[in-house]
């Protein structure tokens, strides 16, 4: 079952069990959509293709809810960031 992390790692903006926006890695590093685009659509801690998180919601949601653990890159992802 997916983690769900409540944030973007370069950015901390929330990204909720349900955000439709959270792309993922196959490791579930977890980007909002902006961070993710001038990531070049690739995970700058494994290189893997972030793609769509699926969301979850309703009662599924309150059963197995999202991560509380926020994961934040510790410089932001400046280092690996494109120029926007």
């Amino acid at each position: 079952m997916l983690q769900l992390r409540p944030n973007c790692e370069c950015c901390d903006r929330d990204l909720p069990g349900d955000s439709e926006e959270a792309l993922i890695c196959s490791f579930e590093c977890t980007f909002c959509p902006t961070c993710a685009e001038r990531l070049g659509l690739r995970c700058p801690n494994c290189g893997g293709r972030l793609l769509a998180r699926p969301p979850r919601s309703g009662a599924a949601l309150e059963r197995h809810p999202a991560s509380t653990e926020r994961v934040l890159k510790a410089d932001g992802c400046a280092a690996v960031l494109q120029p926007s």
